[in-house]
């Protein structure tokens, strides 16, 4: 069955909490830009070390690769094991 991203949109992107915290991700790597840690097209993520994208501390923030940054270890209910 093909993906239906426009209903993936509806039911998830689009609620107001969900594009808030993206908001807050966007903010954390236009301010890694402009420090020059990363830059467009580079294969790299701004990682938020508690995972919450709303804590806009520079301690809380460091770049990683795109890999690193989205694979995470797994428990077998498909949750974060160290989160």
């Amino acid at each position: 069955m093909a993906r239906d991203y426009r209903k993936e949109y509806d039911n998830y992107h689009s609620k107001p909490k969900q594009k808030k915290r993206r908001a807050h991700r966007n903010w954390a790597r236009d301010q890694a830009e402009k420090k020059g840690l990363v830059e467009k097209g580079d294969g790299k993520d701004v990682h938020h070390k508690d995972g919450n994208p709303a804590n806009r501390t520079t301690k809380n923030m460091v770049v990683k690769s795109a890999s690193a940054n989205r694979s995470f270890p797994r428990t077998k209910t498909a949750r974060k094991k160290y989160a």
